[in-house]
């Protein structure tokens, strides 16, 4: 069952804003904003999202305007509506075309007031606002939020294998498919993104730039290779760009090599298993491994974090099953969120993480693509061959790597996100307006189902705005939480080429709130880093759309770190490494989107110094603050009247100048509770002056800010320390 966003995910957005991008300098709080005007300055508090329709947002604002010869701020309250343009590599979104819906102002001149509208409407749409959407990305009314989810999502375990001992997992796409390398007597395994060639009897797998295993057998026993032959040696793929922490690696090692051809993961520990206890739990962690194993002390259950999953078993040999979020034990809820193990929260239903990684899969990447300029050419192997979509009228052909589907007399395909139509499907194609929206009917036991997280929001005579979703690289809300990849097989195409289809098993996948989700060796030591993504003839599709590697970079850099500082911190490690994956930046949509920035050539709305961002409204248009004792006030025609601070009512005319310290955690500030990370409960303050419902509203408002403000914090740090070097 699929719902669509409609009221949350909107905090998530405008709860940070630059002028000109998100840059690690940037205040941690550059809330409040404001812009001079001829008439004096228009000072604008952080936004409260209202809706989200497509790419169109809209929002109400407490403001001040401070007119140049008055002696008090007027206060009020706008809405506003935008076009959303989002850059989820640098986590920003740009206000697009703002439109001022409604002012509501408490002044009682009705000329001055009616001046102050017009002012308002007029200059607000000439702001250039840059949004961090990391600022207060748990700010979300989760009572009006509609979630997209999907649940048909498979479950299923996959082959689930344990090694004491270190080892790396090669997946091949069935059974082994053998190509003549051209132009040699060399034969090539191409179904698998390993680097696998047999020269005689004899197999080889790349494992770094001058280092290769062998193997007279591909599921048998593998060893380093000390004599490669030279036309082997010459096919090994080019390095990656050089990491700075790579010049002090020890050798470690070499790791032991299990190569499956069903969908399977492999747990891989360094010697028998170590457990360390997690603070305030029954819980203990495998400390020896990359992967997310943990102990139940009460039921001797051990459980498994795989691409969002969990899974149990009496023993580490299995056999897994699968257990529901909702049915793990509490204490998982209770694992501290700045832990080594705080990672795996995303995928423990109710907790700060798992909400925030279920909104963020909402948000979407968008782009604007000129018509003129955006042409494509589908590929087939033969003749175009098409097969029924299950439970649809509609067929998809099998033998491209472009997604083709056919409804009726037309064709759609998808290319690097962008929609194209057509009447034939070998074209010609033109970008598409609109799409049918029977294929958002699509199935998740479908291979094309991460199209229907592809979108058309709008479009001009000169321009299409569209953009996709994280359901588009593979990422999908399952119950109350995110899980990678359907879980599904999808059988590839072979004829004279190979294409396959995403897959949801074998690349040891983990999430990060970041960067999404990282792919990683199940162990790694010393120089082996085993190229991922380029070993088949065809080098895509793995990870959903056939151009997108996904994050292939944590494969190669993050794990190796292990070997060094511990396991935990290879996992960091990948996080750091996981690349920049906006579709609309690769070089072919570069060539046909729109890349000037939209908010260029606008007036920038600065932060206001010396300004606390305590102000806030209602749904009413009231306007609030909250003091510096924790109780809020109602600005009124008197001033400032609140159940605490009714003496400064007629001597209070602006918001409190500068925010009160607090250098409480995040779990902190959203919660005195003893559990160190469960779901979100608000600091309550009184509120005399407001209904008890106005109230409850504002001090979730209140504490979302606070969280946000720290989450960005930490994301400015996190940041900054992956740019500035190496971490110990």
């Amino acid at each position: 069952m699929e719902h669509r966003l409609s009221l949350v995910v909107l905090a998530l957005l405008f709860f940070g804003v630059g002028t000109a991008g998100y840059c690690d300098d940037e205040v941690d709080n550059p809330w409040p904003r404001e812009i001079q005007t001829k008439k004096g300055t228009v000072v604008m508090y952080q936004p409260q999202p209202e809706s989200l329709e497509g790419n169109i947002v809209t929002a109400r604002s407490a403001l001040a305007v401070e007119l140049n010869d008055a002696e008090a701020p007027i206060f009020g309250v706008v809405w506003f509506k935008s076009r959303l343009d989002t850059d989820r590599d640098e986590r920003t979104a740009t206000l697009v075309d703002i439109t001022v819906t409604q002012t509501r102002l408490q002044e009682q001149d009705e000329a001055l007031a009616d001046q102050l509208k017009i002012l308002l409407e007029s200059e607000i749409p000439k702001w250039g606002l840059t949004i961090s959407m990391d600022r207060l990305l748990a700010s979300l009314e989760l009572r009006d939020q509609q979630i997209r989810t999907s649940n048909q999502i498979s479950t299923d375990a996959p082959v689930i294998l344990f090694e004491p001992d270190p080892a790396v997992l090669i997946l091949i796409d069935g059974e082994p498919r053998l190509k003549q390398e051209g132009g040699s007597k060399l034969m090539r395994v191409i179904n698998t993104p390993f680097t696998i060639l047999l020269d005689s009897k004899t197999y080889y797998l790349n494992a770094d730039a001058k280092t290769w295993y062998s193997a007279s057998d591909l599921k048998g026993s593998w060893t380093v290779a000390t004599l490669v032959p030279k036309e082997v040696a010459a096919l090994a793929p080019q390095p990656e760009e050089s990491d700075d922490e790579d010049s002090d690696e020890e050798p470690g090692p070499p790791p032991k090599i299990i190569v499956a051809t069903e969908p399977t993961e492999l747990i891989s520990s360094s010697g028998a298993p170590e457990y360390t206890p997690i603070s305030g739990t029954e819980l203990l962690y495998m400390s020896n491994t990359d992967s997310d194993v943990f102990l139940h002390l009460s039921n001797q259950q051990h459980y498994v974090l795989l691409a969002g999953r969990w899974y149990s078993a009496n023993s580490m040999d299995g056999p897994w099953n699968y257990v529901a979020g909702e049915d793990l034990p509490d204490d998982f809820a209770a694992i501290p969120e700045d832990s080594q193990m705080g990672t795996v929260l995303y995928a423990v239903p109710g907790t700060d993480l798992a909400i925030e990684a279920v909104l963020d899969a909402q948000i979407p990447q968008t782009a604007t693509i000129e018509r003129d300029k955006a042409s494509l050419d589908v590929e087939y192997d033969g003749k175009p061959q098409f097969e029924a979509i299950e439970e649809t009228t509609m067929s998809y052909a099998k033998n491209s790597p472009t997604p083709v589907i056919q409804t009726g007399t037309s064709y759609y395909a998808v290319d690097d996100a962008v929609w194209f139509v057509s009447s034939n499907a070998t074209g010609p194609w033109v970008v598409a307006t609109s799409v049918p929206d029977i294929i958002y009917t699509i199935p998740p036991t479908s291979p094309m189902y991460n199209v229907t997280y592809v979108r058309i929001y709008d479009y001009t005579p000169d321009v299409v705005y569209v953009g996709y979703s994280p359901g588009y690289t593979g990422t999908y809300v399952y119950n109350t939480t995110v899980v990678y990849g359907t879980g599904y097989y999808y059988p590839y195409w072979y004829g004279s080429y190979y294409y396959p289809r995403p897959a949801t098993w074998g690349f040891h996948v983990r999430y990060n709130p970041y960067t999404g989700w990282n792919f990683g060796l199940s162990y790694s030591n010393g120089p082996f880093t085993f190229y991922i993504g380029r070993g088949s003839w065809y080098g895509g599709g793995f990870w959903g759309p056939s151009r997108y590697h996904g994050y292939r970079h944590a494969y190669r850099h993050g794990y190796r770190h292990g070997a060094r500082a511990g396991y935990r911190a290879g996992y960091r490690a990948g996080q750091r490494n996981s690349g920049k994956q906006n579709m609309y930046n690769n070089q072919r949509n570069k060539a046909r989107s729109t890349q000037q920035s939209p908010a260029r050539n606008k007036a920038s709305a600065a932060p206001s110094t010396g300004r606390a961002n305590n102000v806030y409204s209602d749904r009413d248009g009231n306007v609030h603050r909250r003091n510096d004792q924790g109780g809020w006030e109602q600005k009124t025609k008197n001033g400032w009247e609140g159940s605490s601070q009714r003496s400064q009512m007629q001597t209070a005319q602006r918001p409190t100048s500068q925010p009160s310290s607090d250098n409480r955690s995040t779990s902190q500030i959203r919660t005195q509770q003893t559990k160190p990370t469960t779901t979100r409960q608000p600091t309550q303050s009184s509120y005399g002056g407001a209904n008890k419902s106005t109230s409850q509203q504002l001090n979730h408002s209140y504490n979302n800010r606070q969280h946000g403000s720290q989450r960005t914090s930490n994301y400015n740090r996190s940041r900054g320390a992956s740019r500035g070097g190496r971490r110990r």
